[in-house]
């Protein structure tokens, strides 16, 4: 199993520098998802574009008998089922659990890392797929995890891929992202500048 995300992540890395060179790191991940294609093969069935569903609802019944360490296991399953996939969708899910999994675990931050990798690789796919739905779901995880920089550059992909599909529902979604991404923005600011005052008192 370590081999398998080795090859998913292998160009990105878990520090912060790397996270905020987007443009970069997506170009680097070419040939690391190449690689992960390579291992699911050519011909990719209809039913394992969803097999990571039923193992994540493997690691919801682990955690419903409290048992953080099988939910762990059934997610590596269910994080392989979703690099099998090559698709955008099942890499946000399993990220998304992973960072539950940190939190019911007593792992949180670390857990935070692996997803950041994970949303990444997402990003990645959603840009193949020129899946502006992708993009913005990738940049919601990474404005849940505060990742501002990372944010404003999944924008910049969203914006295109909007005016491309001639569509105004999906200029409506990426303007009410924006908007949604702006409010929260600038109530971070508000509240760093209260922090910042009471500190000087």
């Amino acid at each position: 199993m370590q081999t398998l995300e080795q090859n998913s992540i292998v160009a990105c890395g878990s520090s912060w520098r790397l996270i905020l060179a987007l443009p970069s790191l997506l170009a680097l991940m070419v040939p690391a998802v190449a690689v992960t294609d390579a291992f699911a093969g050519h011909a990719i069935a209809p039913e394992s574009q969803v097999d990571w569903r039923t193992h994540l609802t493997k690691v919801d019944e682990a955690v419903g008998k409290s048992d953080v360490p099988v939910a762990v296991l059934r997610w590596r399953d269910a994080y392989a089922a979703a690099l099998r996939s090559r698709h955008w969708e099942g890499l946000v899910a399993v990220g998304d659990v992973y960072r539950r999994l940190g939190d019911l675990g007593g792992f949180k931050k670390a857990a935070e890392v692996k997803a950041r990798t994970i949303y990444l690789a997402a990003l990645f796919r959603a840009r193949q797929e020129a899946s502006l739905d992708g993009v913005l779901r990738a940049a919601e995880a990474f404005a849940e995890l505060g990742d501002a920089p990372v944010v404003e550059q999944c924008l910049k992909l969203a914006r295109p891929l909007a005016a491309e599909t001639r569509d105004a529902r999906a200029d409506r979604r990426l303007r009410v992202f924006a908007e949604r991404w702006e409010a929260r923005r600038l109530e971070v600011e508000h509240q760093n500048e209260l922090g910042r005052e009471g500190n000087v008192r």
